[in-house]
């Protein structure tokens, strides 16, 4: 590591919890470098790695300017929003909101619609069970969110780290067999963040692929 270097190194691989930091970055400015971990060839085995993220999970982190090494893209979303002092409410009302929904995210979003990937996608044809009650939980799942967009132009009101953490997520709704055209709200929603310089230059790290368009 280059001792000189006071910014962010980022670990990370073209999955929906890679892009979340990678995406954060862009909006929040902050210099950094990516080392990617290519999951499908197991980098985030390597002891290395490991050593500062021992789930063995992308992504993560390393804050030259603090010293902080970190896992889990949900907390380090929200450390780097505690850095700076943006995307992410002060101690109130509002900030309760917003981890209401980014524990949404963490807990429903991310598990379920990786299931939903893994036997959809990845898998079809060998659990029907599974597919049925991962292919339910997430219609389910994004009609909470066009609920809850139904009188909002974000999921909490402004733009903020809720946002951050759930648009890769739906980025990936052709994984999951769904159509955007049936969720109105949520469709405008992903297009307008989809439209963000920032979201398309953190989606593009590591692997410059395009961002996914509904018709």
């Amino acid at each position: 590591m280059d001792g000189e270097f006071t910014g962010i190194d980022l670990f990370t691989w073209a999955t929906p919890n890679g892009r979340k930091v990678s995406i954060m970055l862009e909006e929040l400015e902050l210099p950094y470098r990516v080392y990617p971990i290519d999951i499908t060839k197991g980098d985030q085995l390597n002891p290395d790695f490991v050593a500062f993220s021992p789930n063995n999970k992308i992504p993560a982190i390393i804050d030259h300017d603090t010293g902080l090494k970190m896992m889990e893209s949900g907390a380090i979303l929200m450390y780097l929003a505690h850095k700076t002092g943006k995307l992410m409410a002060s101690v109130g009302e509002d900030f309760w909101r917003q981890m209401e929904w980014l524990m949404f995210q963490m807990g429903h979003i991310g598990p379920m619609l990786g299931q939903t990937h893994h036997f959809i996608k990845f898998n079809p044809g060998k659990a029907p069970y599974a597919e049925e009650r991962y292919s339910k939980e997430n219609a389910r799942l994004y009609q909470v969110l066009e609920n809850r967009l139904q009188d909002k132009e974000y999921i909490v009101d402004e733009y903020s780290i809720v946002d951050i953490a759930t648009w890769p997520w739906i980025s990936r709704y052709e994984f999951q067999k769904m159509d955007l055209n049936n969720y109105p709200r949520l469709k405008r929603w992903y297009l307008k963040i989809a439209d963000r310089p920032a979201v398309r230059k953190g989606y593009a790290v590591p692997q410059d692929i395009p961002i996914p368009t509904p018709d």
